[in-house]
């Protein structure tokens, strides 16, 4: 895994989802890694809540590391669909670097067009530095947003779920309904908050909540 000053490491946190926008972040290194976060740096689903705030905050404390931060809304995944609303929240994020990359480093199997070089790399947030501090950027600003928003729509319990559809999420959908913050347009949004007749011709739905 190497640093070079005009390469950007890309990911996006929250396709998964289904309430809340998707984040994405991009990190420059424009330094070598510091030795500290060397043996931190992994896939931010591998890293524990607490050691992602520590690592988060270290890279915001050395000049050298570019980070951007974008995200695309509940209403862009809906107009959009979910795969070309994380391609504009990526976009976004690589927009706000401070140095233009010549080459972005994507986790998974394909790339947007970030307007110069991209290369794809499976499971690149264990392979690449820049996308691995991409991850548990993006992770921890979305969990920051989720845990805001539970603050009103408790009932959710997005302070613990951060909008995946864990049991919990999806028995409240089934008694509350939606909120302005899900992702309408999800067919799981769709079967868990309306009760649906399912015939030949495709899903009914009706307006009675569950």
């Amino acid at each position: 895994m190497q640093y070079a000053i005009d390469i950007a490491g890309v990911d996006e946190v929250g396709m998964g989802c289904i309430a809340g926008p998707v984040v994405a972040a991009a990190v420059m290194f424009r330094c070598p890694v510091p030795i500290d976060l060397v043996c931190l740096l992994d896939d931010s689903k591998k890293v524990k809540p607490s050691m992602r705030k520590q690592i988060f905050d270290r890279l915001h404390t050395v000049p050298e590391i570019d980070i951007g931060i974008a995200a695309a809304s509940v209403h862009e995944i809906f107009t959009l669909n979910i795969r070309k609303a994380a391609a504009l929240a990526m976009q976004r994020a690589v927009r706000k670097l401070v140095i233009f990359p010549r080459l972005v480093l994507v986790d998974g199997t394909s790339t947007p067009d970030f307007q110069c070089f991209a290369q794809p790399i499976v499971k690149g947030d264990g392979l690449s530095f820049s996308i691995a501090a991409a991850s548990i950027v993006a992770k921890v600003i979305r969990d920051r947003l989720m845990h805001r928003l539970a603050k009103r729509w408790g009932m959710y319990g997005w302070d613990r779920n951060v909008g995946y559809p864990t049991l919990e999420h999806r028995k409240s959908l089934e008694k509350y309904g939606t909120c302005p913050h899900h992702r309408q347009g999800f067919v799981t949004v769709k079967q868990l908050s309306f009760k649906m007749n399912f015939l030949q011709s495709g899903a009914a739905f009706v307006s009675r909540r569950v």
